[in-house]
């Protein structure tokens, strides 16, 4: 048997074929563009999520057996409003994750609602980026449209309505939307009325390992598939790559370099951060997780490089930074290019080079930002640690993570040892494996992730390294509420 894996990314979707014992035998990736209408916002038009799927199946099974593909599961960016009618069509572009326009509307539930009350329904608080605060805006900036709503979904889940016609979600994305009580695993009626919107308008709730449906005719036609063919609910991207790297269990961590940079801790019971910095939601194997989220992670290296330096090469950029100069550079890097989410909810933090000099190198510049990131995801780890979650090791997933510079950064910076999997394909592996299950294949995630998930490098700290970085983690600590009082009035 055959299984299609699908990662529903910002800036492409990544399609693999997969063998039931884990070989991954093709890969495709379908690049589209985003939108940037104003500062802060982040868009980006379904049809290309549509495009990419019809251009890139049939691409992918070329020179195999189409006959042989049992299922599908997807992964993908999570919180997006894909907003329909009711003759399912898109009203507008969806807004993503990465969105920062909601700064309103994230005020006015986290402090007229209140944080508490939030947090008592949903597990979480309000973050920008979240799908509750669209809501809001939209019903206060489109009003003509938000009346319009007939269905609410999430990125992969649009991917899915259009395979089988079914308006489904998975309760690992749906945690994402502040919509939903992910202690009792059901939408939040209560937060429905408060966004001015009805259960009817929900999609169906699945875990992310069960079946939603077959392959629509016109699609089975479309993409070369037999309409036999499963679709399971697939997860929201964090959740899907956590399956994929084998993160399942009580107190298993991944930590993802990928636009978005994550911690992803997951857990046998429900529990939830008292300050809400860690977002509490529900994983893909049934269970739980907690997670840090940053906003930019692996795209302010890109950033630095083709934006700014006007280079795609990354290792070049790198080769000067040998092994004396970790831990000893005096430039600091805040990597919130795009505001920030955890652990400061900050959506007017913005990036900023701290500590500049005559004498300050390109190579300076890039060690900053790759140490930044480093910084910013120990900053979530320090809200673990304070929660009394002992992380003495970690997968390591995601683009960044293919950097033997920036793991050997990251694993001295956190002081922890660094597993690196065998196969390393995120989102689109997770989404094959629960496809698996769904299939029969396997029992659970559980099993699945042991039997399909291997360890192909570990990375350990060193002593001396990992004091040095002690200590520019201390001084990287300050410069954040040094500045927080003046990005305001920045923008």
């Amino acid at each position: 048997m055959l299984f299609i894996g699908i990662d529903l990314g910002t800036s492409a979707m990544k399609l693999l074929l997969m063998e039931g014992t884990g070989a991954i035998v093709n890969a495709v990736s379908k690049e589209y563009p985003l939108e940037f209408p104003r500062p802060g916002w982040s868009q980006q038009d379904p049809e290309n999520w549509r495009r990419a799927l019809l251009e890139g199946v049939p691409e992918l099974l070329r020179g195999f057996d189409a006959g042989q593909v049992a299922g599908i599961g997807a992964g993908g960016q999570m919180h997006g409003l894909v907003a329909l009618d009711r003759e399912d069509r898109v009203l507008r572009p969806a807004i993503l994750w990465n969105d920062g326009r909601t700064a309103r509307e994230v005020d006015y539930l986290n402090n007229v609602v209140g944080r508490e009350r939030l947090s008592r329904l949903t597990a979480n608080i309000a973050f920008a980026g979240f799908t509750a605060p669209k809501l809001l805006w939209m019903r206060e900036n489109e009003p003509e449209l938000f009346h319009k709503i007939a269905k609410i979904m999430l990125p992969k889940d649009y991917i899915n309505y259009l395979l089988t016609g079914v308006h489904c979600t998975d309760f690992s994305d749906a945690s994402g939307m502040l919509l939903l009580d992910v202690e009792h695993r059901r939408w939040s009626r209560e937060m429905l009325e408060l966004c001015g919107v009805t259960e009817a308008q929900m999609p169906r709730l699945f875990e992310s390992y069960e079946a939603v449906g077959t392959l629509r005719p016109e699609m089975a036609r479309a993409l070369g598939l037999p309409e036999s063919v499963v679709v399971c609910a697939g997860a929201g991207d964090n959740a899907a790559a956590a399956v994929g790297t084998g993160t399942v269990g009580e107190g298993s961590c991944n930590i993802s370099l990928g636009t978005s940079g994550t911690v992803f801790i997951s857990s046998e019971k429900f529990g939830v951060d008292p300050h809400n910095a860690l977002h509490a939601f529900a994983h893909a194997d049934g269970r739980y997780h907690l997670m840090g989220c940053m906003l930019s992670a692996a795209s302010c290296n890109k950033w630095l490089m083709e934006d700014i330096f006007q280079t795609s090469d990354y290792a070049g950029e790198q080769e000067p930074i040998t092994a004396e100069k970790l831990g000893n550079n005096h430039v600091f890097f805040l990597p919130y290019l795009m505001g920030e989410r955890s652990p400061i909810n900050d959506t007017n933090a913005r990036g900023t080079f701290t500590g500049l000099t005559m004498d300050t190198t390109r190579a300076d510049l890039t060690q900053a930002v790759l140490e930044g990131v480093a910084f910013a995801i120990r900053d979530s780890f320090e809200v673990a640690k304070a929660l009394g979650i002992p992380i003495d090791r970690s997968k390591l997933c995601g683009g960044g993570a293919r950097s033997p510079l920036w793991r050997t950064i990251l694993a001295n910076v956190l002081n922890i040892r660094l597993e690196i999997p065998e196969s390393e394909q995120g989102p689109g592996m997770g989404g094959a494996m629960l496809a698996m299950v769904a299939c029969g294949l396997y029992k659970d995630v559980a099993e699945v992730c042991a039997r399909l998930v291997r360890i192909a490098e570990v990375l350990e700290p060193d002593p001396a390294l990992a004091a040095r970085y002690e200590a520019r983690y201390r001084q990287f600590r300050e410069i954040y509420p040094a500045m927080k009082g003046l990005f305001p009035s920045l923008l």
